[in-house]
């Protein structure tokens, strides 16, 4: 906040004293220390906070009354006499105040991550900079391909457009954000906090929920590609077709088809693929699919004209669509037929179906620091607190339901959930409770799904399904289940990875032959031997399966990809290509580290994982260690040309 902002604050007291009420009393704390630089605040305050998360604090109500009191004082002092701010401290003060705000220790790994984190969104350590910036002739000359105009597309044309750096942007789709303009089927929204969920150098202090909708992310990357004016870079309703390396020239071709079927061709010195894993929807291989009589979608396709009101509708697949899917449509349909094929486990969080008030949103757009210290604690939240928990104990006796005593204590805490939702003696239980150790498969916030599955018009069916036929679907055990339609919520290709694409590198190397089937590999999730100036953008061994958020790897790559393309544009490089040895070295621990977790466990199936068995998909490090991984460029590492 500026010294003008807080000047302003003088005219209407009243306005900030109401807004401080709305506010959580935890982080207005860290404010005040911020501001004040009194450690007593964290003493007092810290026996009183478990966690990071708001229904973590317990404090008394004469305490947060006295923090909300002192702050409203201190910020007032400021609006009357305009002063520099001070900024988040340093030393063992930030220390405190993150662990205070956490709940626990913060090892000494995560206090830079942080740090950097906390900064002011209008402060961009993730950003390129410079060491010896090229004369513009030279970045006029140099130019780059994405493929995708999502998530990490975007960022990764923001981070190019601030360095000065030329590209054009390639979509398949008829506007930008990905995977929030592609879903939208009933319920569809976030299982990260908002604040959290968002472009750390793009704040949004108005969500109108803790956990938005599809509607309200898809405005939000819409409003930040306007912002930057995105658009004006990017050829929407195409699709990119092949990639082709000339070692001769170090260029790309990058072929690619419009809507008409027409072709045309770019040339590169560099490519990003920004296409992602989870675009491509999956159909189960079940007998008789094409014969069913009425209509059937697919929640990663969802036909905006399907209507369910009123009718008898099966639901294929319990996942993380399906968990949205099912409670949103329930109280519409006759009856919903769901047919679950493996159980998920299931945490609640107080704050899913909360709204925003008008009051903190005032608070995080006015209040100086107030929103980077509630980052941080969602941040903490949603991060790598969860990762110990997911490393197989081999000394654990009970290795078929837990593996470690972190994760049996998740058990016990989730089957007391299900058990207070569904009732103790519910005949539901035993088709709910996974017979596999946490975390084995995506966790899912609960959506009101048990309470759905308490109701009259639903039926949760575990017998394995046989064939569908045109009036329904028929299980093994013989019964017809009559359906009016059908709906797929059977996730996407994952592991068919930039497929369709035709990537060619230098001689002649074939991306998707190198892969083989659903074996990608790439170091640190970007970059292959033989495949020069090519990075991929939320690769192999990307995804997250113990907390964070895709966007926060989004700007951990591109940070890096940048950092690639100053060492080609400041040293004179025309490419640059990954070693081999360095590829196989962190691929291979990669694999070993994946070994010990939960989703190797004997006899589990999951996405994360390739027919063969071999986890591609997601990441096998903490949050921090993929930060650190990415906030430094080792020349070494790569071959130059």
């Amino acid at each position: 906040m500026t010294e003008t902002d807080l000047s302003a604050l003088a005219a209407d007291p009243a306005r900030l004293r109401d807004a401080l009420e709305c506010a959580d009393p935890a982080t207005l704390m860290l404010v005040l220390v911020t501001l004040t630089g009194d450690h007593e605040w964290l003493d007092r305050a810290r026996p009183y906070i478990s966690g990071p998360s708001s229904y973590q604090e317990t404090m008394p109500d004469d305490l947060r009354a006295e923090i909300r009191a002192s702050l409203f004082d201190v910020l007032m002092d400021y609006a009357r006499n305009p002063r520099p701010l001070p900024p988040i401290p340093g030393g063992q003060l930030l220390v405190d105040m993150l662990e205070t705000a956490a709940g626990a220790p913060v090892g000494e790994d995560y206090i830079a991550m942080m740090r950097e984190d906390l900064l002011p969104a209008d402060i961009d350590p993730r950003g390129m900079v410079w060491r010896k910036r090229p004369a513009q002739s030279k970045l006029d000359a140099f130019h780059v391909v994405i493929i995708g105009a999502g998530i990490s597309g975007m960022c990764a044309a923001i981070r190019l457009q601030q360095a000065g750096i030329p590209f054009t942007m390639i979509e398949k789709n008829e506007t930008v954000s990905g995977t929030w303009f592609e879903n939208s089927y009933p319920g569809c929204g976030v299982d990260t906090p908002n604040h959290f969920y968002s472009y750390s150098f793009e704040p949004n202090h108005n969500w109108s929920h803790f956990f938005a909708k599809r509607d309200e992310l898809w405005q939000y990357f819409e409003d930040v590609a306007d912002k930057h004016d995105l658009r004006r870079r990017t050829l929407f309703n195409t699709e990119v077709t092949s990639c082709v390396f000339d070692a001769a020239q170090k260029r790309w071709t990058v072929t690619a088809r419009r809507a008409d079927g027409s072709s045309f061709d770019l040339e590169a010195n560099a490519v990003l693929s920004a296409v992602g894993i989870l675009n491509r929807p999956k159909f189960p291989d079940i007998p008789g699919r094409e014969s069913f009589a009425g209509p059937a979608v697919h929640t990663g396709h969802w036909d905006p004209n399907f209507d369910w009101v009123g009718k008898r509708i099966a639901m294929i697949g319990t996942g993380a669509s399906g968990h949205q899917v099912g409670p949103t449509i329930a109280p519409d349909v006759e009856r919903l037929m769901i047919f679950q094929r493996s159980p998920h486990w299931v945490v609640p969080n107080p704050n899913y179906f909360s709204e925003v008030s008008d009051g903190k949103k005032w608070v995080l757009a006015h209040v100086p620091h107030y929103a980077r210290w509630y980052r941080f604690q969602l941040f903490w939240a949603f991060a790598d607190g969860l990762h110990p928990a997911l490393k197989i104990d081999p000394d654990w006796p009970d290795q078929d339901h837990s593996i470690n005593q972190q994760n049996h204590r998740h058990r016990i805490f989730m089957e007391r959930h299900m058990k207070a939702e569904l009732g103790a003696e519910s005949p539901l239980l035993e088709k709910v409770i996974p017979p596999y150790p946490p975390y084995g498969k995506r966790i899912l916030i609960d959506n009101d799904w048990f309470k759905m599955l308490k109701q009259p018009n639903v039926d949760l069916i575990t017998d394995g399904i046989s064939r569908i036929v045109p009036e329904g679907i028929v299980t093994t055990d013989g019964t017809l289940w009559p359906a009016d339609a059908i709906i797929y919520a059977t996730g996407f290709q994952a592991s068919k990875m930039l497929a369709p694409m035709k990537i060619i590198g230098s001689e002649g190397r074939d991306l998707h032959e190198v892969w083989k089937p659903d074996d990608a590999t790439a170091y640190l999730g970007t970059t292959v031997p033989g495949i020069p100036n090519f990075f991929i953008l939320l690769g192999p061994n990307t995804g997250l399966a113990h907390g964070g958020n895709v966007i926060f790897m989004s700007e951990c790559q591109v940070r890096y990809v940048m950092m690639c393309l100053r060492e080609l544009l400041e040293e004179d490089h025309d490419s640059l290509d990954v070693k081999a040895e360095v590829h196989d070295r962190y691929v291979a621990e990669v694999d070993h580290l994946h070994d010990g977790m939960v989703w190797s466990h004997k006899g589990l199936t999951n996405w994360y994982r390739n027919p063969a068995g071999r986890v591609f998909a997601v990441l096998p490090y903490r949050l921090v260690d993929y930060w650190q991984m990415t906030s430094e460029f080792h020349p070494d590492d790569y071959r130059f040309t």
